[in-house]
């Protein structure tokens, strides 16, 4: 079985900024691409950011892009997004994927979500 918690949310003036993490555990043999995903009120869930096992191929969305920075430590199967310059339109909540292979065979994982609200 495998988890990813994420952290770092929470209420943000605009302008601000936020790191949020991942966290995987369980028994786990690799972990192929990460990504963050996020669900805003009454809107379908949208990918922010993935990042490659290696930490490379970054991808972001438009709305994103300059203001977010994924990126991911091997050595505690994490992945990070930097937020600065953030938004009220970045209000959502934020969701962990990750392809990770483990004893179950290679599957998509998800976290639970992190509340992230930018005030105005």
């Amino acid at each position: 079985q495998v988890q990813l918690v994420e952290s770092g949310g929470g209420l943000v003036q605009a302008g601000g900024s936020l790191r949020l993490s991942c966290a995987a555990s369980g028994s786990i043999f690799s972990i192929k691409t990460m990504g963050w995903y996020r669900r805003a009120p009454g809107k379908q869930r949208e990918l922010v950011a993935t990042i490659n096992t290696s930490g490379g191929n970054l991808n972001y969305v438009d709305s994103v892009k300059g203001r977010a920075t994924i990126s991911r430590d091997n050595t505690k199967n994490t992945v990070y997004l930097q937020m600065n310059s953030l938004k009220p339109e970045d209000t959502a909540v934020y969701y962990c994927n990750a392809r990770v292979e483990s004893t179950a065979g290679l599957f998509s994982s998800w976290g639970q979500g992190t509340q992230v609200t930018v005030s105005s």
